[in-house]
């Protein structure tokens, strides 16, 4: 094992087993995602890191989006060996699933194999019946067809990635890699999810949901002006307490206003968005300094270490000192790379 590499020998599965399945018309970037994050020689990782399989849906050369020409392990007999089974995509959401994919899902399930899906995959999830009452997502665009599809499904359209665990899945083409480096934190830990998100150049956990990427109706210009005026004005006073009726005075509307513009231009309230945004400052200040955490609480506005320790344990699942532990544990030489 390599001087660097992170001690996962007691604790991790034993190379747990990736297979992606691959179609005709193989939507790349999902494929990629999957591939870059289970795919990928990591030395690092130690001698436990995932096995990486690519299993075939049809005969034959198969091609993907780009006119990429794809190379595959084997075919549906890999599912049957699989711990996790990642379905990257599908080639049209009504597109009909063949049985003897559907088959093998369940029977992968069966046996307790982990099923993810990427933006559309969902729909071949969908189709084996075993999202029948959990939660579920996809890209926006295809949750009213996927609600009016599979109404047994419990369709969230408004975040990132759901587990509900043995069925994961996922938004968006680029919420693939949120949900992948979930897996990883699930499997490995929080470090082994950190320093992979470092070779990725990509946050090891966003927050938010689709709302913020869901194209919203622009403002006549004066009402946008004062919103924005009104954003600087709330990032530069998260210390302070802040009530709709001060707000809504501050932009010259009514609190009725306030409320239907500010949801239009962020997709929640003012007390939500404050509190994401005393988060993501609070995280900030974790990472990128010395500063005890009572002062970094009340410098972004929850008051005390125990208000903040609260809200990170509710919506990030960690304390702030676990927090600043993980997260400021950098390899310079990854920053290079």
């Amino acid at each position: 094992m390599p001087n660097n590499a992170l001690n996962m020998t007691k604790s991790s599965p034993q190379q747990p087993l990736v297979v992606v399945l691959a179609y005709q018309g193989l939507c790349t970037f999902e494929f990629s995602v999957a591939t870059e994050v289970f795919g990928l020689p990591r030395p690092e990782m130690g001698e436990n890191w995932y096995r990486f399989a690519v299993a075939a849906l049809d005969k034959g050369p198969l091609s993907a989006t780009g006119g990429i020409r794809i190379m595959v392990d084997g075919g549906l007999e890999l599912l049957a060996q699989a711990d996790t089974i990642i379905i990257p995509g599908w080639r049209g959401t009504d597109t009909p699933v063949p049985p003897a994919l559907l088959n093998a899902l369940r029977q992968a399930a069966s046996r307790g194999c982990r099923l993810v899906s990427i933006c559309s995959g969902v729909f071949v999830l969908a189709a084996t019946g075993l999202l029948n009452g959990a939660q579920a997502t996809t890209h926006w665009r295809y949750a009213a067809q996927l609600k009016a599809r599979y109404p047994a499904i419990r369709v969230n359209e408004h975040v990132l990635y759901i587990d509900e665990g043995q069925c994961l899945t996922s938004a968006g083409s680029a919420a693939g890699i949120d949900l992948c480096l979930h897996l990883v934190r699930k499997d490995y830990g929080p470090q082994a999810a950190n320093l992979v998100a470092q070779r990725l150049v990509v946050p090891p956990h966003r927050d938010g949901g689709q709302a913020q990427f869901i194209p919203a109706p622009v403002a006549k210009e004066y009402e946008s002006s004062r919103l924005g005026d009104l954003f600087d004005y709330l990032h530069q006073h998260l210390h302070c307490s802040h009530s709709v009726e001060a707000l809504a005075n501050r932009c010259g509307m009514s609190s009725r206003t306030l409320l239907r513009r500010f949801a239009d231009a962020t997709g929640t309230t003012p007390a939500r968005w404050l509190l994401q945004q005393r988060l993501q400052k609070a995280r900030q200040l974790l990472e990128e300094s010395d500063k005890p955490v009572e002062y970094i609480a009340q410098a972004v506005g929850f008051g005390t270490a125990s208000v903040m320790r609260r809200y990170f344990q509710q919506y990030l699942n960690v304390s702030p000192r676990h927090y600043r532990k993980t997260f400021t544990v950098h390899d310079k030489q990854v920053h290079k790379a």
